[in-house]
């Protein structure tokens, strides 16, 4: 399903953002955009974006904007700059030949700068609230989308039982028009008798005569859709299931080509079918 929401901070030290991006996928696929001080956070980000999201293929983007000047240390560490200059003046009584440090060497040693003013652990606390926050706006955009989607689906389901309703008044009379052809083919067959092919078309017609059994589960799989549509939470997996087993009953519906009526309605519920499974490819 898709969704969007943004979260922001004003920090003193700087602008943090959190957004979040969803297209449709059957299953969750998460992948972040973020700077090196918040990697230590990727468990806990992806934990808390399961726990409330099941599908999608969703990008989280985390952009800290410091303000000019910040995160900077005040002054050099003298006590580690002490003994770094002991070092090296070693080092190059040992070696002479060896290349001095450079001032680029030196701010880039561990621990050279100090404790740096940039308070990591509180920007990483405000970025998980800002997560939650995002994460309740995402939903509920996505809710939202959700109830204009049940809608479209309920609209489909009430669609298949009106072709349900239509074809079953016109059971007994498909039934009768097949047996009158039997009728014809078991006279045929009786002018030149063959008890095996006599046995093939009796069964063909048991199987093809009656469409009530098709037509029930298929009132009975509508309902369980109608069901988990108004039960709410997590539905896509079980109406992707729902959708698979009615398409299987109209192929059936199908294969029993008795009569045009027959046929032209088991397209016809096809075609609901998929327009449900396409849209049911955007609910989590």
């Amino acid at each position: 399903m898709t969704g969007y929401a943004q979260a922001v901070a004003e920090l003193p030290a700087g602008n943090l953002s959190l957004e979040l991006r969803a297209v449709n996928s059957r299953f969750l696929e998460l992948n972040f955009r973020m700077g090196e001080e918040f990697r230590s956070l990727d468990p806990v980000l992806r934990e808390r974006i399961g726990d409330q999201v099941k599908r999608g293929k969703l990008e989280c983007r985390i952009n800290f904007n410091p303000n000019e000047g910040a995160g900077l240390p005040n002054q050099l560490d003298r006590e580690v700059l002490a003994k770094l200059a002991r070092l090296s003046e070693e080092a190059m009584q040992a070696m002479p030949n060896a290349r001095p440090l450079t001032a680029a060497d030196i701010l880039r040693w561990p621990g050279i700068l100090g404790q740096q003013a940039l308070d990591i652990e509180a920007l990483q606390a405000t970025l998980l609230k800002l997560l939650d926050q995002a994460l309740a706006d995402f939903n509920q955009s996505r809710a939202r989308e959700g109830d204009k989607l049940k809608t479209v689906l309920l609209e489909r389901v009430a669609a298949i039982r009106a072709q349900v309703a239509a074809l079953r008044p016109k059971a007994p009379a498909i039934v009768a028009a097949f047996r009158d052809k039997l009728t014809r083919r078991i006279e045929e067959l009786m002018a030149n008798p063959d008890p095996e092919r006599l046995m093939q078309e009796v069964a063909l017609f048991a199987q093809k005569a009656d469409v009530d059994e098709e037509l029930d589960r298929l009132e009975t799989h509508l309902s369980e859709v109608e069901r988990v549509l108004s039960a709410g939470g997590a539905a896509g997996k079980r109406l992707d299931f729902l959708m698979q087993e009615l398409n299987r009953e109209a192929n059936t519906l199908g294969s029993k080509a008795a009569a045009n009526d027959l046929s032209q309605t088991a397209v016809e519920l096809k075609v609901l079918i998929e327009q449900m499974r396409e849209q049911i490819q955007n609910i989590e």
